[in-house]
């Protein structure tokens, strides 16, 4: 083999060899996004979730404290467990394996306001994925939210599986981007769209249908057992 082929082969071989090490670099940064952010995520939100829930015990009746969160979100058909809610949909929040209601552009009712849209965004992929499943939900489906004494039964009625990041609309008290033009008691699931992108937004309306008032035992609706 001549000098000049010899240094070709040798330069296709480190060429290869790059490719193989930028492989293996990406291959495992795809695994510590989608896999080892939902491990920390979910150790986080476990540990803040069992810190509420200890407050919620040994505070005084009646007393209201959301620093450390509302309540939890439950969705069967999302099969993603029990989400802590806490204030804010910045990336820093939501990295903790939570779902955030929004302070902005449009502010979030709360579930115990008179009327208003219960607003939550949660992360689909990555750092406790809370909301990967949202594709699964159907009209009929419950969404449940659990506070210190009550608990919130929702009813999804439209879904809206893409549209602008930017389209706050989907947010308003009153959605009318659902097809509903009356003040009601609303809930609005938001996140990313298509998996493993941020360029659209996935969107699930639902209506209160109840309350139940939470037992000593904390025993869940009949839509959770």
């Amino acid at each position: 083999m001549s000098r000049a082929r010899s240094r070709i082969a040798g330069a296709i071989s480190v060429l290869g060899e790059l490719l193989i090490t930028a492989g293996v670099v990406l291959g495992l940064f795809v695994v510590y996004s989608l896999w080892w952010t939902n491990v920390l995520a979910d150790r986080a939100a476990s540990k803040q979730g069992d810190h509420m829930r200890d407050g919620w015990t040994n505070s005084a009746p009646g007393a209201l404290d959301t620093k450390d969160g509302i309540g939890f979100l439950h969705v069967p058909a999302m099969n993603n467990g029990e989400v802590l809610v806490k204030r804010g949909t910045d990336s820093k929040s939501l990295n903790d394996g939570i779902a955030g209601y929004y302070t902005d552009p449009i502010k979030s009712a709360l579930p115990w306001d008179r009327n208003g849209n219960f607003t939550l965004a949660a992360h689909r992929d990555g750092h406790g994925a809370k909301f990967h499943n949202i594709h699964k939900l159907a009209t009929g489906d419950p969404i449940v939210f659990e506070t210190r004494d009550t608990w919130y039964v929702y009813k999804v009625y439209k879904e809206l599986k893409q549209t602008s990041k930017y389209n706050v609309d989907v947010l308003q008290p009153v959605p009318k981007a659902s097809g509903r033009t009356k003040p009601g008691r609303y809930i609005t699931l938001t996140t990313c769209t298509p998996v493993y992108t941020s360029d659209y937004r996935y969107i699930v309306w639902g209506e209160l249908v109840r309350t139940e008032k939470v037992d000593k035992d904390r025993t869940p609706p009949a839509e959770l057992r």
